[in-house]
């Protein structure tokens, strides 16, 4: 029992599912949401092994095997039989950095390991598509539901590599043209782009200098904002859109953990090259 109610068990009701919530932004959406009362299921290859609350159920999932990906949307509606909230956030890509003693990530296109490839259009937009199939066949019969696709500047702008910015460009294409094919239904579809997030690496990599942490957000923050948007009785009219984390939550008042208002940035504060 937690507070007089049983696991997982929401006075609200409302049903959640965050894919990639074993840790970084993930974990804090997965945790944002549990403090705004969503009955929440997070999913991920390492989700056994995540530093979570007991009360978010969690489904082990490698999302590049599709038929882990449909038990993970079968379990839902087993036990719930709805699903409200689909945020997609199993991201790939990061891993190997270095290889052979070379940081690869900043490396030209033709020179990039064929892994980061697969990590990040098939371990993140391919996975973000599937989910989000499951998601609409439960939703769009009830006609209500909302999908987050979590995306970042790099679709706008060259970020250090290019597969970065075609997969996060082909996120938001993704969220356009599903926008169009989900309206008839009334469940709307947005990307939403956080601002510099304290994960646990971000913060490792500030303890040497590279980040500047003074107007970063908690990993919180995000599923905060979701809460938000999620309870916009007129959140149709965003749908298909690409959203800022920071924006919307000077729009609805939403504040950090530590009582923050961490700054809305725009395509002219993210660095680039010529």
């Amino acid at each position: 029992m937690i507070n007089g109610r049983e696991r997982n068990e929401a006075p609200t009701g409302k049903v959640a599912l965050v894919t990639g919530a074993s840790r970084g932004v993930g974990r804090g959406i997965a945790i944002g949401l549990l403090e705004a009362e969503f009955r929440v299921y997070g999913s991920g290859r390492s989700i056994e092994q995540a530093d979570l609350p007991p009360e978010i159920r969690r489904l082990r999932c490698d999302h590049l095997k599709d038929e882990e990906t449909a038990h993970v949307f079968e379990t839902i509606r087993s036990e719930c039989g709805r699903l409200d909230l689909l945020v997609n956030c199993a991201w790939g890509g990061y891993e190997k950095m270095v290889e052979d003693g070379a940081f690869t990530w900043p490396a030209p296109f033709w020179d990039q390991p064929a892994h980061r490839w697969t990590g990040m259009m098939d371990a993140g937009v391919r996975a973000a598509f599937e989910c989000s199939a499951h998601a609409a066949r439960m939703m769009t019969p009830r006609r209500r539901g909302l999908i987050i696709n979590i995306s970042f500047w790099s679709a706008q702008r060259h970020l250090g590599n290019t597969i970065y910015g075609i997969a996060k460009a082909a996120t938001d294409k993704m969220t356009s043209d599903m926008a169009v094919e989900l309206k008839p239904f009334a469940v709307p579809v947005v990307s939403l782009y956080p601002g510099l997030v304290r994960t646990e690496a971000v913060v490792a990599a500030a303890k040497s200098g590279a980040f500047d942490l003074s107007t970063s957000e908690s990993p919180e923050f995000i599923g905060r904002v979701i809460n938000a948007l999620f309870r916009d009785p007129n959140l149709m009219a965003r749908t298909g859109q690409v959203l800022v984390a920071a924006a919307v939550a000077k729009e609805f008042g939403v504040v950090d953990i530590d009582g923050s208002s961490p700054p809305a940035l725009t395509l002219a504060d993210i660095g680039f090259e010529e």
